[in-house]
């Protein structure tokens, strides 16, 4: 059946919503044809829950696409109430074991498939080039192409294994760049063919089914963002790169993006073919103006187009058998684990005080719990915790509860925060003995830790393997 250009255009639609139930709009655009939804944590309390969702979604179409966020590690929607299960991206590419990574993806894979999702928009396939990159750091597999081009291909092969189709991001690199893109727009200072293409080259050899866009500006390629970049959406990425799959937008509306409605046509017309949109506009207002925009301005053959990729997807989805086995749970912890970098005496006796440096939240992973405190007291010390924000730092009474205790100093991307920096020296030069843990990028071990415990991310299995290591 033909789809009118009303329909094709509600097909390039990919909204989010509030609430653990699909509100009745979502129910009824469903039925209309909606492209998709996105789920975040907001919307997520339980497996059983997600299922429920799902199924509630799928019921008024069969062939809408479910998608979600869940990269493991510090960006879970799965588990943002706990901390993830799985190790993230550079807690993988430490671990270095390929097949490792392979089986991570897959247990999350079935994680998703049990709960009748359709689209992971992950893996990250950034890298990491800029260690001062605000909003990638742990999510890429790391600073080495060819290494992280192995490590991608292997997340995607592991996730599409389970029936779930992954979404490689953010085309054509956000690695390279010092500005987050949910605030402002970036600028990646090299060209991206000397290496940030080169894991997105492998995804596509490895048969990723979607690759997602970046609110970038790469100089070597276009003056314009690589979202509503003709150049790079359709001439590198298809002609170039021979992609054939579904192109989606990273959110339309991050910062990045000047004008929602404009960013919407020029995105399609670039060769995107589903538009993210509703983490923060969650509600039909945004759907309707959107698909007003379009239809209006947008060519029928390029919604038609677009249509017939998302379509594509969701015939693949389909035809994947259900699993019957259940995710690995083991094996995050395993891979964590692995990842796990340590040197100097780092064991703590029965009574540890635990100084969490706690920096703002990033907007792609959003606040979840991290540190070693409560995995510490699960393995039987008694712990004291302080937990400090920002600003010089007040040394008496943690001083005071650390005497004749174990100190563990807990901190996360200490490269990125100078207050971090001064509180981290202030402390260690009252305690040299004490344990720093790092649960960011390791970029900036400070000079008086002689125990260092290097997690390489913030997953809960990352604290469960330091505190391992601390109280063997």
């Amino acid at each position: 059946m033909t789809l009118s250009v009303e329909q094709a255009a509600l097909r390039c639609l990919l909204p989010g919503f509030i609430g653990t139930e699909a509100p009745e709009w979502v129910l009824r655009r469903a039925a209309e044809g909606l492209g998709g939804v996105c789920l975040y944590a907001r919307n997520i309390t339980s497996p059983e829950q997600l299922a429920t969702l799902c199924r509630q979604l799928h019921a008024e179409n069969p062939g809408l696409i479910v998608s979600i966020d869940e990269e493991g590690g510090d960006v879970t929607r799965l588990e943002a109430a706990t901390g993830s299960s799985y190790p993230g991206n550079l807690a993988l590419g430490a671990a270095g074991d390929v097949d490792l990574t392979r089986s991570v993806a897959r247990a999350i894979g079935l994680e998703l498939a049990r709960a009748g999702v359709d689209l992971d928009l992950a893996p990250d396939a950034d890298v990491n080039s800029n260690p001062s990159n605000p909003v990638i750091g742990v999510r890429s597999f790391g600073s080495e192409p060819g290494a992280v081009a192995a490590q991608t291909a292997a997340w995607v092969e592991g996730l599409q294994s389970a029936g779930v189709a992954a979404c490689v991001k953010h085309f054509p690199g956000h690695g390279d760049t010092s500005v987050d893109s949910h605030i402002a727009l970036p600028v990646v200072g090299a060209d991206p063919r000397a290496g940030a293409l080169q894991p997105f080259e492998a995804a596509i050899a490895a048969g990723v089914q979607a690759v997602m866009s970046a609110h970038i500006i790469a100089p070597s390629l276009d003056r314009v963002p690589a979202t509503v970049s003709r150049a790079i959406m359709t001439g590198l990425l298809r002609d170039e790169l021979g992609f054939r799959g579904l192109a989606v937008t990273d959110g339309l509306e991050m910062k990045a993006i000047a004008d929602i409605s404009e960013g919407a046509v020029k995105a399609l017309a670039a060769g995107c073919d589903l538009l993210c949109i509703g983490g923060g506009l969650a509600d039909e207002d945004i759907v309707a103006e959107l698909h007003r925009v379009i239809v209006a301005a947008v060519s029928a053959d390029r919604l038609h187009e677009a249509a017939g990729r998302i379509d594509a997807l969701a015939r693949w989805r389909a035809a994947q058998p259900a699993p019957a086995e259940a995710p690995d749970r083991e094996v995050g912890l395993a891979a964590a684990r692995k990842a796990l970098r340590v040197d100097g005496n780092v064991r703590v006796g029965d009574d540890v005080v635990v100084v969490q440096l706690i920096p703002q939240s990033s907007m792609a992973s959003g606040v979840i719990p991290w540190g070693v405190a409560e995995p510490l007291a699960g393995r039987g010390a008694r712990v004291t915790k302080f937990e400090h924000r920002d600003g010089p730092i007040d040394l008496a009474p943690i001083v005071r509860a650390a005497g004749g205790r174990g100190l563990v100093l807990t901190v996360r991307n200490l490269h990125r925060h100078e207050w971090q920096q001064h509180a981290a020296g202030a402390l260690l030069d009252a305690r040299p003995d004490a344990v720093v843990v790092e649960m960011g990028l390791p970029a900036c071990r400070p000079a008086g830790a002689s125990a260092y415990i290097a997690t390489s991310g913030a997953a809960r299995v990352c604290a469960i393997a330091a505190a391992e290591v601390m109280r063997p």
